[in-house]
């Protein structure tokens, strides 16, 4: 799902205001705006009124559908259907219902039923398949164009039927059949606004923002009291915002806080003030990552009778996001999940969920949420990024034990663009943990039993720094070769030795760690760069290596290897005792 798909399967409809219009073409031109509060409320009105009449039913399902009440909108869509039965319109609504589960199998099924055998009066169930089909939380634009173009050779003269095509197209990143689209359907009506809309956030896919805003603000200018074009401004300046490097952290909120106030300008000229309404604005406070002020009116909203269970969702990032407070997250996120259909639930609801698992309850749930999570994200969406720079702050904290779980996912997943970094990390970490379970006997007299027991806690640890270390020093990706292949290779060395026990058990040393030190050592002589660390670790490399050989009798490579110590360290204490030794 797009972040802009994400973002319209948020939206919520606002409670019934004063209704001065009560037909049927005030209600589709109150849903044209997007003002979800006046079409509801009229047709709320039309339905007890017209019992029969199915179009009713229809239109007010579709607002239960934009307000995310997809079971609401199933219970209308039946009643159209028992009510006037002649009606196809509602049995499209269910099948809508069937798309927005997941099941489209089904769907297809009541679409094709519906359309079967249809005259030319009645290509708009044609054209609101199509449609189903575009706005769909998994869109299929090829089928959207099939009902589509045959509502189009019914009628020609609808102009919101190339202005659907046209979003198809543009779904399909097919820029200039969409804007030809949009076009033929200007000629037919040019006042109509959404294929103008259309036509200048075409380049938003393109990441072209300067011409988007040039575009939409120059449609502002014209028609000033249009909601939708705040809307889009909004979310094209989130997109944009996503864009700055770190180091303009500054223009990024500054870029953020442009996006809320066209969203607030886009609700104040919709007229909705409802718990509906502040319910719509945290979901593009979510979408667009603005926790600050969805902080304040989560809060608020957690104080109303009646609002929608997605409250534990704004809460849940809150508890995560702005106040540290892992464990109440994970009770937030617990309770959204128990309570709200699994099919309005979004990739951020497992991310969130899962990074709390992780840190505060269960590792292995968590890891395999945050999979789902990225399984489930949109194309604008990198939520991969976002665990591995999680778990890489939390390294740098000293939170290691957090950290690691965390690295444990982006290490798992060969996919991932951070799969090196994370399997680096990761066996560090562990390199550490195992090191120093070890290393705190150091001047203790430990009993047999009590080293074996140290060594056997230790030992898991080791093992998994050799895994990761091992996976990072294979990398072949020329920055990832440059960054851990050296570095990995002496930490999986040194992770080796320490599970060889050399130290406490020489006499039956097997020389796990000689290979890694010797491929350590012939990366450092093919490395064109320089750092002062592979001096170290190639003396490192040669010193054990040495050493080994000094086990096993080999008086004359040992001598070697201390030898080529003392030409990079001439000072090196171990080397010169052992040089003298033998």
């Amino acid at each position: 799902m797009t972040n802009s798909k994400l973002f319209l399967s948020l939206l919520l409809a606002g409670a019934v205001g004063t209704v001065n219009a009560q037909s049927l073409k005030d209600a589709k031109a109150a849903i044209e705006t997007e003002q979800y509060g006046k079409a509801k409320g009229i047709l709320q009105q039309l339905v007890e009124k017209k019992a029969k009449d199915g179009e009713n039913y229809f239109y007010l399902g579709q607002i239960h559908l934009i307000n995310d009440k997809v079971d609401s909108a199933a219970i209308v869509f039946q009643q159209g259907v028992t009510n006037a039965p002649k009606e196809k319109l509602n049995l499209i609504g269910l099948g809508i219902v069937d798309l927005e589960k997941g099941n489209a199998s089904a769907a297809e099924q009541k679409f094709s039923e519906a359309t079967q055998g249809i005259g030319k009066k009645d290509y708009i169930s044609l054209y609101y398949v199509g449609k189903a089909y575009n706005e769909a939380p998994k869109p299929d634009y090829k089928k959207a164009l099939e009902y589509l173009t045959k509502a189009k050779e019914m009628n020609a003269k609808d102009p919101l039927v190339p202005t659907a095509i046209g979003d198809a197209y543009a779904g399909l990143r097919e820029s200039s059949p969409a804007f030809v689209a949009y076009r033929e359907a200007l000629a037919l009506d040019d006042q109509l606004l959404a294929p103008k809309i259309g036509q200048a956030i075409i380049s938003r896919r393109a990441q072209a923002y300067d011409v988007v805003f040039e575009d939409l603000n120059a449609l502002a200018a014209e028609n000033p009291n249009y909601g939708p074009i705040y809307r889009e401004l909004a979310e094209t300046y989130y997109l944009s915002s996503l864009k700055l490097p770190d180091s303009e952290q500054a223009k990024y909120r500054e870029i953020n806080q442009q996006a809320v106030e066209n969203y607030k300008k886009y609700l104040s000229l919709t007229g909705d003030n409802s718990v509906e309404a502040k319910v719509r604005y945290a979901d593009f406070l979510v979408y667009s990552g603005n926790y600050d002020e969805l902080k304040t009116v989560s809060q608020e909203l957690s104080t109303m009778p009646g609002v929608d269970s997605k409250v534990f969702r704004y809460l849940g990032y809150i508890a995560f996001t702005q106040d540290k407070d892992y464990a109440k997250a994970k009770e937030y996120m617990t309770e959204l999940f128990s309570k709200v259909d699994p099919s309005r639930l979004i990739a951020r609801d497992f991310y969130f969920a899962g990074m709390s698992e992780v840190i505060a309850g269960d590792e292995a749930k968590g890891q395999q949420l945050i999979k789902d999570a990225i399984a489930k994200q949109g194309e604008d969406e990198d939520l991969d990024a976002e665990v591995s720079e999680m778990a890489f702050l939390r390294y740098q904290e000293g939170d290691l034990e957090t950290a690691k779980k965390l690295f444990r996912v982006p290490s798992a997943n060969p996919k991932s663009n951070y799969y090196s970094d994370a399997n680096y990390y990761l066996g560090q970490i562990a390199y550490g943990v195992g090191s120093k379970l070890l290393s705190a006997q150091d001047g203790v007299e430990l009993t047999p039993e009590e080293a074996t027991a140290k060594y056997n806690e230790a030992k898991p640890h080791l093992e998994e720094a050799i895994k990761s270390l091992s996976l990072s020093a294979a990398a072949t990706e020329t920055r990832a070769v440059e960054m851990y292949k050296i570095p990995s290779l002496y930490f999986k060395g040194l992770s080796e030795l320490a599970l060889d026990n050399v130290i406490n058990d020489p006499e039956n040393a097997k020389g796990i760690f000689v290979d890694s030190f010797t491929q350590l050592l012939a990366a450092i002589a093919a490395s064109t760069k320089q750092d002062a660390n592979n001096n170290v670790y190639a003396a490192d490399a040669h010193n054990y290596i040495g050493y080994f050989a000094y086990l096993k009798g080999d008086n004359e490579k040992a001598k070697q290897h201390f030898a080529e110590t003392l030409k990079i360290k001439p000072e090196d204490e171990l080397a010169k005792q052992m040089i003298e030794a033998l």
